[in-house]
């Protein structure tokens, strides 16, 4: 044990989660969970600080469930972090490339490399966890196969790489939300303001094109807009926005006063520097 602060991520030691957080926090102790429930529960309860939660990839969109949690989790975004997903072909130390017969990753993984598996004519096989498979490799002395993580799975596991940023597409990015038990409204970022929150309209006719309209008029650029169910019903729409610029700054205080009449529920999630990234 060390008297660093943890970050809580989903996924194995080496996941590109443990990536983001090396990267974002390296101050702090990362802390492996096997779900987002699991990752978020762990700020709550203080066993750790922080929570590292992947919300969107450029080729593979939403993240599956975590518009719905994050609003549940009474947690407070603090940082955005957008890591780039380069992905290595590795395996035991003394293995050559000539000797791979098959490669394990996640399922979302394989396809992203398929040009140069096909090359080489190694087969893919999906694993739930591509750093787990990386540590699978390691406990069990697997000489012909491979696994294709980040570097990081290799220099945790002591895994070689024999073949670096592998991807098909150059532009594989994901973005990842910092959350915190407190929010931190107070700081500028060099790169600028995001402003997250989730709304629920009134029952009224046109009442998202009315509410929406507060943004175009005081010029607010609005980065995402996306609805989900909530309780189980059709007509309980929930929606998740994110917002360039803070609550404080005029335009926003504006927008956000006009939203706020054609809605039942307006809550804001967090209010943090904007990626360098980003832009």
């Amino acid at each position: 044990m060390t008297d660093r602060p943890r970050i809580a991520f989903q996924g194995e030691l080496g996941a590109y989660s443990h990536q983001a957080c090396h990267d974002a926090r390296p101050d702090y102790d990362p802390l492996p969970c096997h779900t987002f429930e699991e990752t978020i529960e762990a700020v709550q309860d203080g066993t750790a600080e922080l929570a590292m939660l992947p919300v969107e990839n450029t080729t593979y969109g939403r993240v599956a469930d975590i518009h719905r949690l994050l609003p549940e989790s009474g947690l407070h975004i603090v940082d955005e972090a957008f890591v780039r997903v380069h992905i290595s072909l590795m395996a035991l130390p003394g293995v050559h490339l000539d000797e791979i017969e098959l490669v394990r990753a996640h399922l979302v993984l394989l396809p992203q490399s398929r040009g140069f598996l096909d090359q080489l004519g190694i087969r893919g096989e999906a694993a739930a966890d591509s750093a787990g498979a990386a540590a699978d490799i390691a406990a069990r002395g697997l000489r012909n196969v491979g696994a294709l993580a980040s570097d990081l799975a290799a220099e945790t596991y002591g895994l070689s790489i024999l073949a670096r940023h592998i991807e098909d597409q150059e532009h594989n990015t994901t973005r990842f939300l910092i959350m915190s038990r407190e929010p931190n409204m107070g700081r500028r970022g060099d790169a600028g303001m995001m402003t997250t929150f989730v709304f629920r309209v009134r029952n009224i006719p046109a009442a998202l094109y009315k509410a929406m309209g507060g943004f175009a008029t005081n010029g607010v650029n609005m980065t995402k807009l996306e609805s989900y169910m909530v309780d189980g019903s059709f007509t309980a729409t929930q929606f998740y926005a994110d917002i360039e610029g803070h609550p404080e700054d005029l335009p926003v205080k504006l927008a956000l006063e006009e939203l706020d009449y054609f809605t039942d529920r307006l809550d804001i999630l967090g209010v943090y520097p904007a990626d360098p990234r980003r832009h």
